[in-house]
């Protein structure tokens, strides 16, 4: 027995011994970077620009660079927080005091579910090297996204970090469809509904707008079928999820009552500090998709408190004028509808212009909550539609118009320089449609698959009474003795 272990070792010895004195021998140093190359490091850093390299010379500030992914570390947290708690108090607070917590059950659902389908595969899919329309399985189980930048996206952050600061479009994105169908969807159909949609809609939209080598995506893919422009999402996330939730809630129908009973919201108190915290966190939407701390997120920044501003004096000013009252929903409404048609234009148009798109914002999604859903009857329980597919719809459409490379020099380079003040608008027009029809198109297959899968969408009569809280969740928002 010992003299087989002595050979055993010895054996594993003579083939160890190459791979020890291989690991031994000190790896040949690369050159020193020269005083000009790591000055011109500098320099793409601070201009957030492709780094400086002659490729033999290793750089000194190879990996990430502080300053940026410091800001997208605090962007991606405040678009984690326009859902938790922000969307949660302002949809919460709309609702009526029995469904409190049902709102806030499906924006923690979906927290969860779509932070684990994205790890899965939901980034790859939608951000991954992969066809025009949809990404391939690259990056599934994030495999290859680690400390180092994606070029595809960014040169100084991080691969995981970009990761992440998606994950929180994707969070907020169905969260913002359940404000449509509020009171009466039962929660297990609104979390497989909400899957089977990100699959059908959001990742191929998400990747033809946005990722490397999208059909749609006129400002990074010079080959781009439609050269769109959508600086935070008026595309990806207000027209997906605004058109999306019309054609849900006409398929689910109006609330039992509705248009016979009262049904006011139950606290507007959660209502105008949700709308503070989406206010607050919509600057991480907006300005954090320079996905750098540069001029762009500056500008981007700037015009989305204008607009915002604009929006929350607009829509007020409306109902003075109209019914002799300015409401806190109307303030409420106003500035949210703001923010969300100067989303996708953010990063690409003037101070001035950011002003003018969100007084035709407060007053378009104003007209749409008050007269269209009127007219039309149908139960947009919470307005998603009125305010996020019309604004989001608006500002794509606007986004084309006043679009300057004065504002955002990547608009200068390549075919898409061509399009600027002048045919912008019709590219923009033409993924938008595509867009509407391909959400709304979707969702009206999902939900008669979902509905006939899981025995009916919503839930019955009694428990619609009694409310969800209870009959789902089995708790109440609020006890009172």
């Amino acid at each position: 027995m010992k003299s087989l272990l002595l050979t055993l070792a010895l054996a594993a010895g003579s083939l160890l011994s190459p791979v020890l004195a291989a690991a031994a021998e000190p790896a040949p140093a690369l050159p020193a970077a020269s005083v000009e190359q790591r000055l011109g490091d500098i320099e793409a850093y601070m201009n957030n620009a492709p780094r400086a390299t002659d490729g033999v010379a290793q750089s000194r500030v190879a990996g990430p660079g502080p300053g940026h992914s410091a800001w997208m570390m605090t962007s991606s947290a405040l678009v984690l927080f326009m859902t938790l708690p922000g969307l949660a108090l302002f949809y919460g607070g709309l609702v009526r005091r029995k469904n409190v917590l049902s709102i806030l059950a499906q924006c923690l659902g979906l927290a969860g579910v779509v932070t684990i389908l994205w790890w899965a595969c939901g980034y790859s899919l939608a951000f991954g090297r992969g066809n025009a329309v949809l990404g391939g399985f690259a990056h599934a189980f994030l495999a290859d996204v680690g400390i180092a930048p994606n070029a595809d996206y960014s040169q100084w952050v991080s691969h995981s970090l970009f990761m992440i600061y998606q994950l929180m479009f994707a969070i907020i994105t169905p969260a913002l469809t359940i404000g449509a169908i509020a009171e009466r969807m039962k929660f297990k159909a609104v979390m497989v509904f909400s899957v089977l949609w990100l699959f059908v809609v959001y990742f191929p939209v998400a990747h033809m707008v946005w990722g490397a080598g999208g059909w749609m995506n006129g400002l990074f893919n010079p080959d781009s079928g439609i050269k769109a422009i959508d600086f935070a999402g008026g595309i990806v996330v207000h027209m997906t999820s605004g058109w999306s939730a019309l054609a849900l809630c006409i398929i689910l129908g109006r609330r039992h009552g509705h248009g016979k009973e009262h049904m006011p919201p139950h606290s507007m108190v959660f209502c105008m500090v949700g709308t503070g915290m989406l206010w607050a966190g919509w600057y991480g939407f907006n300005a954090g998709s320079a996905v750098a701390a540069d001029g762009v997120a500056v500008n981007a920044f700037v015009t989305t408190t204008l607009a915002a501003g604009a929006g929350c004096f607009m829509w007020p000013a409306l109902e003075y004028i109209m019914r002799g009252k300015p409401s806190v929903l109307g303030f409420c409404s106003g500035a949210v509808a703001g923010l969300a048609t100067i989303t996708p234009a953010s990063g690409f148009v003037t101070a001035g212009n950011a002003v003018l798109i969100g007084l035709v914002a407060g007053g378009a999604t104003y007209f749409a909550c008050n007269f269209i859903k009127s007219k039309f009857r149908y139960d947009d329980s919470l307005d998603t539609f009125g305010v996020h597919a019309v604004g989001g719809t608006i500002g794509t459409i606007l986004a084309g118009v006043f679009a300057t490379a004065s504002v955002n020099p990547n608009l200068g380079v390549g075919p898409i320089a061509a399009l600027v003040g002048r045919s912008l608008w019709l590219e923009q027009l033409k993924a938008g449609g595509l867009v509407l029809l391909w959400s709304v198109g979707s969702t009206l297959v999902l939900a008669k698959v979902v509905g006939w899968v899981m025995g009916g969408l919503r839930v019955d009569v009694e428990t619609e009474t009694v409310g969800l809280d209870v009959a789902e969740h089995g708790e109440e928002g609020y006890i009172l003795d």
